[in-house]
């Protein structure tokens, strides 16, 4: 797992105990005291960390994928996104997540910052970057995976997030995010 900079512990962790060790995560269970001295025991998600790409195109158009997600039971429109593999660095696995989901490469990946998902329950960092210079590769999906490519214009896209047909909320920082960016460069 790459080294990511965690923040400076300011509970103490008097036990942790590892309920369940999944093939991307695990659930803990954590007796703490928090800084203002009140105990609590806490369930949480541990996560090596992921990474997201927006991947743009010679054409201003945005690589996006409908993947179907089991847990919502539905088909939905996603940038490409994964966990980090361990001793991954955050970019190597933005380019593995990037060709494996969508059968481009990129020449170019520029950062554009990190975020945590979901803080209240989970550790998970999510490195953003925007994918530049697309050369087409294979498809490589996981036997899981069920993703179609599509391309949008960036008008589109941002109709597509107005309308509630992009609902996934790391997808719609990053557009965001990837839109900023190319606003301002």
């Amino acid at each position: 797992m790459a080294k990511t900079k965690k923040h400076k512990s300011i509970s103490t962790v008097h036990s942790s105990h590892e309920i369940y060790k999944g093939r991307q995560f695990s659930f803990f269970k954590e007796r703490i005291t928090l800084p203002h001295n009140v105990n609590a025991e806490m369930a949480l998600v541990r996560h090596p960390g992921s990474a997201v790409i927006v991947p743009l195109f010679e054409d201003k158009t945005i690589g996006v994928i409908k993947q179907y997600r089991h847990v919502i039971n539905a088909y939905i429109y996603e940038i490409p996104a994964g966990t980090m593999d361990s001793g991954e660095s955050p970019e190597q696995c933005a380019r593995r997540e990037l060709e494996e989901e969508t059968g481009y490469e990129a020449t170019r990946f520029i950062p554009l910052g990190k975020t945590y998902l979901l803080p209240a329950y989970s550790d998970e960092i999510s490195y953003i970057y925007l994918a530049r210079d697309m050369i087409k590769t294979v498809q490589n999906l996981d036997e899981d995976e069920i993703i179609e490519v599509h391309r949008f214009k960036i008008q589109d896209i941002l109709e597509m997030i107005d309308s509630g047909i992009i609902i996934d909320a790391l997808s719609i920082l990053a557009i965001l995010r990837a839109i900023q960016y190319l606003k301002q460069s």
